[in-house]
């Protein structure tokens, strides 16, 4: 904690002196423009404070543009005998004059050997900097004609991996507020180079570590333990790392509230990938998150389940028209389809098993009532005062909190009429909230405390089952 304070106290210092460059060239260039009989006549009183009237560091930041210098390195270095590959990165952020403002020498971690994937990871550090700085407009310097090509927009990339870290550019670039490439040769970004290679050297010429020390330990941004590299997840795309033991809590608390897990860190939109989640999860939840994969691919009207209990397979229903009119020799009005898993024979009408030698209208004349389950079901939610999702059929219930309740559907209505919410909205006249469902007793305060917190931070309105 004293290190990151440090570190932002530093980082306010540097805005206050990039500020105070950029109201002083902005000012040099007013008074250069004044003509000289009158800078004689009233040169003397002329005075711009500094974050005073248009000269505010607001304004300033604003007007004023930086370049930033970028490189990513891959290189194969003689470490102690072996040869290994080694990446670091250099970023130099500079004055339209190139004065250095910022620098940043940091090594990779990890085995990627991609050149292209070191060049993006330099612009997403170089991007960082500048944001954490208030930067506003910046041009960055590209000497790396591929990666060029990549952030214009004018070639597409075919690799997954390097589609992933230019769509990360591509939303930082929208943070500013004018951000512009620019192609250069390779000698413009020599200072960026230099820090690039100086990352590499730092690895190369670190001194051997003995014992329990030999491998390399990484901070849990999360816990803030010092956990093993080999012990940290990366996330795939945005590169965001914690550590297994996090990573498995956050996937476990989505997975419970039925959503897919996407990135912890705040704002990032990454969805977790099931086979590189495998690493620290169990095989029942790795099931649970592919069952919420596939929950989440499928459209709500598209989806369709099989009727044989011991099945019950999500299904959808375009896959089941196209997968049974190759097998069953039936015509496109019959009702009659197979399940994609056990291949079990249903009415795809009725949403029951096959009812062979009698029409749809045949059998509902002859089961005019449901199941005997979907009456436990009904009645157990008309005594629970459950709530049915218009969208999905989810059956919910309001643990606490107000009437706004929000589906894993992403549905949202009123708990106590059913009315569809609109744009944050409500559209009946009921009130927000009863107080039986906001005040807790003594009692209960001391429950919620025991209670883990990550389990109540995804949801402020009401909580579903």
């Amino acid at each position: 904690m004293k290190d990151r304070e440090h570190s932002e106290a530093e980082t306010q210092k540097m805005r206050e002196e990039l500020c105070r460059r950029i109201h002083d060239e902005k000012v040099a260039r007013e008074i250069s423009t004044i003509p000289e009989k009158d800078w004689e006549q009233w040169g003397d009183n002329f005075e711009k404070p500094f974050r005073e009237g248009s000269s505010s560091s607001l304004g300033s930041r604003e007007e004023g543009v930086v370049r930033v210098y970028f490189k990513g390195l891959v290189s194969e270095e003689n470490v102690r005998g072996q040869n290994v590959v080694l990446s670091g990165i250099g970023v130099a952020i500079c004055d339209l004059g190139d004065n250095l403002i910022f620098e940043v020498s940091k090594s990779l971690v990890g085995n990627d050997t991609s050149k292209v994937a070191a060049e993006i990871k330099a612009l997403i550090e170089a991007f960082n900097a500048a944001i954490a700085l208030d930067l506003k407009r910046v041009v960055y310097c590209c000497d790396y004609y591929p990666l060029f090509q990549f952030v214009s927009g004018k070639w597409p990339a075919k690799q997954r991996k390097i589609a992933m870290l230019v769509d990360q550019v591509d939303l930082l670039q929208r943070k500013f507020s004018y951000c512009n490439p620019r192609l250069v040769a390779r000698h413009n970004v020599k200072f960026a180079f230099k820090l690039a290679r100086d990352a590499i050297e730092s690895q190369s010429t670190r001194p051997a570590e003995s014992g329990s020390r030999r491998s390399l330990n990484e901070t849990c941004v999360i816990c803030l333990e010092e956990t093993d590299a080999s012990q940290i997840f990366s996330v795939d795309g945005c590169q965001h790392r914690y550590c297994f033991s996090c990573m498995k809590q956050h996937v476990e608390v989505k997975l419970l509230h039925g959503m897919v897990p996407k990135c912890p860190h705040e704002g990032c939109k990454y969805e977790l990938l099931v086979n590189s989640c495998q690493k620290f999860l169990t095989q029942k939840l790795t099931e649970t998150m592919q069952q919420r994969k596939l929950e989440a691919s499928i459209p709500v009207a598209e989806k369709i389940y099989c009727p044989y209990p011991r099945c019950s397979a999500l299904m959808s229903k375009t896959k089941v028209l196209e997968y049974s009119r190759n097998i069953i020799d039936q015509s496109e009005q019959s009702g009659v389809k197979k399940c994609l898993k056990c291949h079990g024979l249903f009415c795809f009408n009725c949403k029951v098993p096959w009812h062979s030698g009698m029409t749809c209208n045949t059998y509902k004349r002859m089961n005019p009532n449901p199941p005997a389950e979907d009456l436990k079901l009904k009645f157990l939610a008309s005594r629970s005062l459950w709530r049915q999702c218009l969208k999905c059929n989810h059956m919910i219930e309001l643990a606490e909190g107000c009437y706004h309740m929000t589906c894993r559907c992403g549905y949202e209505f009123c708990y106590n009429c059913g009315a569809e919410w609109k744009d944050k909205k409500a559209t009946c006249a009921c009130p927000l909230w009863a107080e039986d469902n906001i005040w807790l007793d003594d009692h209960e305060e001391e429950l919620e405390d025991d209670d883990d917190d990550d389990y109540n931070s995804d949801y402020s309105d009401g909580y579903y089952y």
